[in-house]
């Protein structure tokens, strides 16, 4: 690290390469084996305005505290913290309501949310599984920063827990992508066919939907600063 740009040397890089990640907020340089660190270094502190750039289009913090509202389930709900509510989290009428001492709110929360995935998810592939004709050894839930989903080849599919944030059917289409790679472990042609066949449609528009607002999925929780 330096500064505020993390500096990898990469041994299959070629040329020198600045880039920003929406999820972390980090400007990243990437430089083959050999280049001149010192150069490399210059040349992207003089891209200041274009990192400057990119931090001004972040998604906003968007922690889980008394007030907030989170898209769960395609329903919006709205963080309501009282003293004398039972510290497990339930849903009434669009609140999601609970108490215990206040902060723990924020991780309480999410293991609420993380429980909610986990059942939406296993409901989802154990419905594609079944029209694909095919078996699941396991379904589990984890918070990777560059993937929404991953099919092992003994059959365990694993998934981002934000995905119960994202509207129902972007959350689906992900899981027809990988119960699809229960019968195909590539993106080929075919594959892509079954993905349309199992989801019912071309799911073209809920990938873009999660290439445009994936990274903002990742704010949520987190506390601004």
């Amino acid at each position: 690290m330096s500064d505020d740009i993390a500096v990898v040397r990469n041994p299959r890089a070629r040329r020198t390469r600045l880039s920003f990640d929406p999820v972390s907020g980090q400007a990243r340089l990437t430089l083959p084996p050999r280049a001149s660190l010192a150069k490399a270094l210059a040349w992207a502190r003089a891209q200041s305005a274009w990192i400057a750039q990119q931090r001004e289009r972040l998604p906003g913090a968007r922690p889980f505290v008394h007030g907030a509202t989170l898209p769960v389930d395609g329903q919006l709900l709205t963080i309501d913290w009282r003293a004398d509510a039972p510290r497990t989290p339930s849903v009434d009428a669009g609140w999601l309501v609970l108490g215990g001492p206040v902060e723990s709110v924020p991780r309480r929360i999410e293991l609420w949310l993380r429980r909610r995935a986990l059942t939406l998810l296993e409901q989802d592939t154990a419905f594609y599984a079944a029209r694909a004709g095919v078996t699941v050894s396991g379904v589990t839930i984890g918070d990777p920063r560059g993937r929404w989903g991953s099919c092992a080849h003994h059959g365990a599919i694993r998934y981002s827990w934000r995905l119960v944030l994202a509207p129902p059917e972007v959350r689906r289409a992900t899981a027809a992508h990988e119960v699809a790679h229960r019968v195909h472990m590539n993106h080929a042609p075919a594959f892509h066919a079954l993905v349309a066949d199992l989801y019912g449609c071309d799911p073209s528009a809920e990938r873009a939907w999660l290439r445009a607002n994936g990274a903002a999925l990742h704010w949520f929780g987190r506390s601004p600063g």
